[in-house]
């Protein structure tokens, strides 16, 4: 297949998934530990569980599953007009979970084939540690038969659980026999920080399997704290938190690299999915030089950004900024992602968008971008 156009981030959220697929799924101790869609007072349908979490509404916009509001948000009008909320309204058509109709999406936007994040901020939900495990384990494995009907086009991640690191090291050996092509790991505000040691037996699973390791961007706000202000100031906070959300992956690379993840596991690959780029520059700067001025016992053999350049990646959708720095990253580490189908995407308009922001760069460099990168970390270009 000739590749033209490859997104390297894009969502299958759990409000787009079959509604008995972890029910059906589990073994029977856990079924009633499971999530599944209960019809509303409303008339509509909404993800919950029996402990009274809710994971949002069937369909809905975004990860959370909200109700489309027309005129809220430009980007979810457009994917309104696409029609992809009235068809499963009026139709039940899960666009973004069903595999075929998820690759006319992509035809839709002009694009080729995709990499797909999955439910990881859903499975936070779930107290019961056992049951969070079997969740993701679920989904997995329904990621991987999603994946299986168009092996060129979709490349679906495996989700690792993140409270229990030793589970997380044998689901990464298990989805890698499976033949999935990549896993990615929760980002919480209240997870232990990746600087210290418990991570290891993680670390050794990865660099062992060769699998790439995903990390997606998450709030820069706790929802806890959300949840306790109103109208104007729960307003400010939003958004803030949205303006600052893609720079919190910057806590995980400097975690990494202090804890000289790169040296001692030279096998690891890393993605920063939906990140951003334009703040890369500056950190990168920032640890070379605090390296160099006091932080020479780090064990590291080379600069960060060195390590930085020869296993590392970074996702964005619309960031002018970044494409103005791209020596100082390496064109080499930087992938586009449409999004698909979340509200700060730009899905069904991935072509204007990127028109708009490469137009001052040679057609050659916004190819490795937008497609040859992406196309060689997967194996889908040789």
């Amino acid at each position: 297949m000739q590749y033209r156009r490859i997104s390297a981030d894009c969502h299958l959220d759990m409000i787009w998934l079959p509604a008995d697929l972890f029910t059906s799924q589990a073994p029977r101790a856990l079924q009633d530990k499971m999530p599944f869609v209960a019809d509303q007072p409303d008339g509509t349908k909404r993800w919950v569980d029996s402990n009274g979490a809710d994971f949002g509404m069937a369909g809905g916009v975004g990860a959370s599953g909200t109700p489309y509001v027309p005129g809220k948000q430009l980007r979810v009008d457009k994917m309104a007009e696409a029609g992809l909320y009235d068809d499963y309204k009026q139709k039940g058509h899960r666009r973004p979970g069903d595999p075929h109709l998820r690759v006319k999406e992509l035809d839709r936007d002009g694009v080729d084939a995709e990499v797909i994040y999955g439910i990881l901020a859903a499975c936070a939900k779930i107290k019961d540690r056992e049951a969070a495990n079997e969740m993701l384990r679920i989904y997995n494995d329904f990621m991987n038969n999603f994946c299986s009907y168009y092996p060129n086009r979709e490349i679906g991640l495996a989700c690792l659980p993140y409270s229990d690191i030793e589970a997380a090291a044998a689901e990464v050996r298990r989805v890698a026999k499976l033949g999935m092509k990549g896993v990615e790991l929760s980002c919480s505000w209240h997870m232990t920080p990746m600087w210290h040691p418990m991570w290891d037996p993680l670390w050794e699973a990865i660099n062992e399997t060769q699998l790439p390791l995903h990390f997606h961007t998450f709030p820069s706000v706790d929802p806890e704290l959300r949840k306790q202000f109103t109208g104007g100031t729960q307003r400010a906070m939003t958004y803030s938190g949205l303006c600052l959300f893609q720079m919190t992956l910057a806590n995980i690379l400097t975690a990494l690299m202090g804890a000289a993840v790169f040296e001692r596991f030279p096998n690891i690959r890393v993605v920063f999915g939906e990140s951003g780029i334009g703040w890369i520059p500056y950190v990168l700067d920032r640890m070379d030089f605090e390296y160099q001025d006091q932080y020479r016992d780090l064990k590291l053999k080379m600069l960060p950004s060195e390590y930085w350049r020869r296993q590392c990646k970074a996702t964005f959708q619309y960031d002018r900024v970044g494409t103005k720095l791209i020596e100082d990253m390496g064109v080499e580490t930087l992938m586009w992602g449409s999004d698909y189908p979340h509200p700060d995407g730009v899905w069904p308009e991935s072509k204007k968008y990127i028109e708009d922001q490469f137009s001052h760069l040679p057609a050659d460099v916004a190819y490795k971008m937008t497609c040859e990168n992406a196309g060689k970390f997967y194996g889908l270009i040789n």
